[in-house]
């Protein structure tokens, strides 16, 4: 199968006035398309740092990052923002959602840096809308929806244009048990259909869900993964 990630020997340094504090110490992992892959660690491990230079939010300070076949690490900002609006749908813990707009117009606003037609963008909108359960609820702000809805519209806004990958970040984290497990049920489903989904969590439950789960340990992967 095609790699859609790969990523040899990344390092990620910070620095703290004099001091250089090491998050990552030479990571690799080789994603391949259509994965459901799980990234778990205690606190402070490395993976929220690994998530961060996975979505292109974040240069490794060494290493090589190859995304679908194009290499990212050490490109320029612009073209980096550029890969990562195509490339790649964010699911946070928090929605991120933009609490004056109803949900359609939440889940058209990445198509607007795509010069969509406003009537394309809303067909396409309301379609993922409805494909996540949401189909009548289209109007309603997000404050009028539960945490566990407000998901499925971040959701289905990381997946309105077909990126190459879905990353969540603690996907379930505020959410209740049930509206957690409907959640798990969406990425299932998704991952069925063929996306790439990468979900970071700290819960050992969330992350049985996904096919293959890489444990990060004080910026290492445990030895004992499948990379």
């Amino acid at each position: 199968m095609q790699s859609v990630i790969k990523i040899e020997n990344i390092k990620k340094e910070y620095k703290m006035g004099k001091i250089t504090v090491p998050a990552l110490k030479g990571v690799d992992v080789d994603i391949k398309r259509g994965e459901y892959v799980a990234i778990v660690g205690p606190s402070g491990s490395g993976k929220s740092t690994l998530m961060h230079i996975l979505g292109c939010l974040d240069s490794p300070t060494a290493g090589s990052y190859d995304l679908n076949d194009e290499k990212v690490s050490g490109m320029a900002k612009r073209k980096l923002a550029a890969i990562r609006n195509k490339e790649i749908g964010f699911i946070f813990q928090t929605f991120n959602l933009l609490p004056h707009l109803n949900i359609l117009k939440n889940v058209e606003m990445p198509l607007m840096y795509y010069g969509i037609s406003r009537r394309k963008r809303k067909a396409m909108a309301k379609k993922v809308l409805v494909d996540v359960g949401l189909g009548d609820r289209l109007k309603h702000k997000p404050s009028e929806l539960s945490g566990g809805q407000r998901q499925r519209v971040a959701i289905a806004r990381a997946i309105v244009n077909d990126p190459s990958i879905i990353l969540a970040d603690e996907p379930t984290g505020n959410l209740d048990t049930t509206s957690g497990g409907d959640i798990l049920s969406i990425f299932s489903d998704l991952h069925k259909k063929g996306h790439t989904v990468i979900m970071v969590t700290h819960d050992p439950k969330v992350a049985k869900q996904a096919n293959r789960v890489i444990t990060i340990v004080d910026g290492l992967i445990d030895p004992g993964d499948k990379v």
